[in-house]
């Protein structure tokens, strides 16, 4: 198989879908590989680094995508990309479709076969693809939270840590799965005041172990997190609902409890938002206020950290990628039930119940689209 990693074009996105040693190994496999001119260059790759870990160069986005049978990308693709895809294609990237109509429906006239990182489960019903990102964007979310909390940058003014004689700020984490735990172990890090709030009483179990006591773990009640938010200096949104938008935890009038120059952090903005306030921002605008309240909505925020990005979703994604390249998509996601949860887009078909859902679409389940591909 061929396998073509095409330049990510999302507005500062820095990342790279596949590193040096990933192109090794699909070599070594026996498949050939096609990496944009500059693809790496955001994650300090160069093309001779490619080239010589048996990778060839091709100019443009274009050549690419017509030399490809598969491509792999970080980010949904732009729909200047969406135009390239032919029905040949198996695309596998990070997609988040359920907040966005028309791209889905651009993938689906495409005829692309589309399997989507966010979505694939292992054994446990995890997200082994969706992991590594969530672990950067946890840690991203409270750094980039506390920078916000200053005042030249329409913040508070305050230190999370405090100092002695001057309290600590409050952090409060709404979702206790991989974003959420590592949004406080960093919070915790910088000596906030950290509560960490998750519907599922197990979860909270876990993390009184996994925190060492050190955050309070609360039920996300409504009334539960509507108490707190006059004390909160910073909420990071880190609620996940598998493939589908998110739900909303605080709503615009609630923001008339919270501090004039708190800071709300919503990592859930690639699944739609988990505030009701929120809107996707880059990293070069990444901030807007609302009601005093300043909101950190950057759809990509491990795009911030390319280097260490790249290299950790490689080393997650690249089994995944062997597997597809050397057996095929059909035995692949066959013999896959967890790798079959990722196929979101087929024959021109949904096959991600979540999506058709949210968006109000027919939905084919995955063997059915992918029997008429054959």
């Amino acid at each position: 198989m061929k396998v073509g990693v095409p330049t990510e074009i999302k507005t500062d996105e820095y990342r790279v879908a596949l590193t040096p040693a990933g192109a090794r190994e699909l070599a070594e496999a026996g498949h050939s590989v096609v990496v944009q001119a500059g693809a790496g260059l955001g994650s300090a790759i160069a093309d001779a680094d490619y080239i010589s870990q048996g990778a060839q160069i091709l100019p443009d986005a274009e050549s690419v995508f017509a030399e490809s049978d598969m491509i792999v990308k970080v980010k949904e693709p732009q729909p200047v990309e969406v135009a390239l895809l032919e029905p040949r294609h198996i695309l596998f990237t990070y997609l988040h479709l359920a907040p966005d109509p028309d791209l889905t429906q651009g993938l689906m006239k495409s005829g692309a076969t589309c399997i989507a990182y966010e979505t694939v489960e292992d054994r446990d019903g995890r997200l082994p693809l969706l992991a590594p990102m969530s672990e950067v964007a946890g840690k991203i979310a409270t750094q980039a939270g506390a920078f916000m909390l200053e005042k030249p940058l329409g913040g508070r003014g305050i230190l999370l840590g405090g100092v002695p004689g001057v309290a600590a700020g409050k952090v409060l984490v709404i979702g206790g799965g991989v974003v959420g735990t590592n949004a406080a172990i960093i919070a915790l890090g910088m000596q906030a005041e950290t509560y960490v709030f998750d519907r599922n009483i197990d979860r909270l179990r876990a993390l009184e172990i996994e925190l060492n006591g050190a955050a309070s773990t609360c039920y996300a009640s409504t009334l539960e997190i509507e108490q707190m938010l006059p004390q909160a200096d910073m909420v990071i949104g880190a609620v996940l609902v598998h493939g589908a938008r998110a739900p909303h935890v605080i709503t615009r009038k609630q923001l008339a409890l919270m501090k004039p120059g708190a800071v709300l952090v919503d990592v859930s903005i690639d699944q739609g938002g988990c505030f009701e306030t929120s809107r996707p921002t880059t990293h070069s605008d990444p901030t807007y206020e609302i009601d005093g309240v300043i909101h950190y909505c950057v759809a990509n925020m491990p795009g911030a950290v390319p280097i260490t990005s790249t290299y950790a979703l490689t080393n997650a994604t690249m089994p995944y990628m062997l597997k597809l390249a050397t057996i095929g998509i059909q035995q692949a996601l066959a013999g896959d039930p967890g790798f079959m949860a990722g196929l979101n887009i087929a024959a021109g078909k949904i096959t991600y119940e979540p999506v058709a859902r949210d968006q109000g679409l027919d939905y084919t389940s995955p063997q059915e689209a992918l029997a008429s591909l054959l």
